[in-house]
């Protein structure tokens, strides 16, 4: 689990295609006390560490991952919020975050408001149910609360420090963000929704047999 409180901007030194998917994140404060095994959200998906070098950590992505989030097309250079997943007894200044990637959102405007930015945006069809006034949203990793939703329209205001301290600072219009929804929400909606009407050996063996 995360808060979506970025611990600090990392650079993605290496990107490994072929036999998987690997890139190397160089970091420095996320590197302290940081081992193989350990998750670390970079921009929002959650990622396993499997190796430690001075400097920095490599770890891969799941075909999945990679086709469900912006990390797909994550190329040298580019700048990745990180933040190390939350221990117990750790501050939760933001919000539960999995990690778990929804979908990806699109920037569709951005205005200016004195030190701070008002950003619209655009959610992938299904997700703007989970959208709430004053709820908690996932964006690139970062929590944020949710303003003025409309259909698929939402939008979020980035304070002066959240502009400095994540990649969120340097976003602009068009630009793609992973986006995850309130994890609380979706399961409300499945307790709300359950069917109940029973889990017999009939219904279970068929999924049994697509799952495996």
């Amino acid at each position: 689990m995360f808060t979506g409180l970025i611990e600090e901007i990392g650079l993605i030194t290496e990107v490994v295609r072929g036999r998987g998917f690997q890139i190397a994140v160089r970091a420095k404060r996320v590197m302290e006390g940081l081992k193989p095994g350990d998750s670390c959200a970079v921009s929002g998906p959650c990622l396993t560490v499997e190796r430690v070098a001075s400097d920095r950590f490599y770890a891969s992505l799941l075909p999945e991952t990679a086709e469900a989030t912006t990390l797909g097309s994550a190329r040298t250079g580019h700048r990745v919020n990180l933040e190390r997943a939350l221990r117990v007894g750790d501050p939760l200044g933001g919000h539960l975050v999995s990690g778990h990637v929804d979908g990806i959102a699109t920037i569709a405007a951005i205005e200016k408001r004195g030190e701070t930015r008002l950003v619209a945006l655009l959610c992938p069809a299904g997700l703007e149910k989970y959208l709430v006034d004053r709820g908690s949203v996932a964006l690139d990793g970062v929590s944020l609360t949710v303003r003025s939703p409309a259909g698929r329209r939402f939008s979020v205001a980035l304070v002066e420090a959240t502009l400095a301290a994540t990649t969120l600072g340097e976003a602009q219009v068009g630009d793609r963000l992973n986006m995850e929804v309130d994890l609380l929400a979706k399961h409300v909606e499945k307790l709300l929704g359950e069917d109940r009407s029973g889990d017999s050996e009939e219904k279970l063996t068929p999924w049994l047999s697509e799952a495996w």
